[in-house]
């Protein structure tokens, strides 16, 4: 009800501007001729999944100003919550009623079995530098997935990483064997749970919003995210233990109804990439540093958390249990998700030599 009321308003909104663009017609003669005149700009639509000032909000304001610093366009961003879930606004953008989502793999793998690729543990790299480079020069994510995408209406434009997945859980983990017993809450995504069922935990898919109340009230005893996300949703008031495995990066992606996208002009086209591009560009240098930075702001906001950091012996027993993971992966794609995994460590290694 609430989302359907949520839509109702946006579209209230558009026929409202319609109503008052309508009532320029009775303005005088060379007004109209000047108006005329000047470029007619559309609204555009961009949903993502994060809060105000979080890593998706600041990559959707960089591409939301040079789209509009760029054209007559004005673009409408909506936050988490806004317009529903992950599930709504990429229904939403399907559906035509967006024009641009961010949505993580994590959600997108229900569409795109291939997304569930950065969920096989100890595969990327959690080092800033490392991933970035790979995101910007890695073919498995530049020109594999884009035709991946496409084939669910969508029009891939950028894929970025946000930042080193933390795992937090009411008592300290440092081997699989503490996992025992545990509820560690996970996306709906098959291949996320096969990693925490071999990290030992019992896989819990649970929508966002359910979140923070079911660690609170001990319905389940951890969750992953990265840590910005642990500190600007409060995770770390009822799940104060933060476990920093170093098995992965979480990243996501951000596209664009695919036959919005192929309605535009060659010149809107260039528009949306560029902007794309640039708030691409910002992004990888915003996200360095970030988890560092926002760990402290969650160790000045409470005396309960702990943070532990693996050793390479304790991280080694969790890498032992990550070939299953990917071994299910390739059982769920088959052979288009084999070639995807061995370009990723083709690409991985090229990343790796040029240190």
């Amino acid at each position: 009800m609430m989302l359907k009321k949520v839509l109702g308003t946006a579209v209230a909104g558009v026929l409202m501007a319609s109503m008052v663009g309508c009532s320029g017609e009775t303005e005088e003669t060379e007004s109209n001729t000047q108006a005329a005149a000047e470029p007619q700009g559309e609204t555009w639509r961009y949903a993502h999944e994060e809060f105000e000032g979080d890593v998706q909000d600041v990559f959707a304001m960089k591409f939301k100003e040079y789209i509009e610093d760029n054209s007559a366009h004005t673009l409408e961003v909506y936050r988490f919550g806004e317009l529903g879930e992950s599930d709504d606004i990429m229904e939403q953008t399907q559906q035509g009623i967006l024009q641009f989502v961010n949505q993580s793999p994590g959600f997108t793998g229900s569409l795109i079995p291939e997304a569930q690729i950065f969920f096989i543990p100890y595969l990327l790299p959690v080092e800033d530098d490392k991933i970035i480079e790979f995101f910007k020069t890695s073919e498995a994510i530049n020109e594999m997935f884009p035709e991946l995408y496409a084939e669910q209406g969508l029009e891939l434009l950028r894929m970025y990483p946000e930042g080193e997945m933390v795992v937090t859980a009411d008592e300290p983990v440092r081997t699989p064997a503490d996992f025992d017993g545990k509820k560690i809450r996970t996306m709906t995504n098959p291949l996320l749970s096969e990693t925490y069922e071999a990290f030992g935990a019992t896989p819990t898919p649970l929508p966002w919003g359910e979140v923070y109340g079911a660690l609170q009230t001990n319905i389940i005893q951890g969750q992953e995210n990265p840590i910005f996300w642990i500190e600007s949703g409060g995770l770390y008031e009822v799940s104060p233990n933060l476990i920093f495995t170093g098995h992965g990066q979480f990243t996501t992606a951000m596209m664009a109804n695919q036959d919005f996208y192929e309605g535009l002009s060659a010149e809107d086209k260039e528009l949306v990439q560029s902007a794309a591009d640039y708030a691409f560009n910002h992004i990888t240098e915003y996200v360095q540093g970030l988890s560092e930075e926002k760990l402290q702001a969650i160790l000045d906001a409470s005396d309960e958390v702990t943070v532990t950091r693996l050793t390479e012996e304790e991280r080694q027993a969790f890498m032992d249990r990550a070939p299953q993971v990917e071994d299910k992966f390739i059982e769920m794609t088959g052979e288009s998700g084999q070639e995807l995994l061995q370009q990723f460590k083709e690409d991985l290694q090229e990343v790796n030599a040029a240190e």
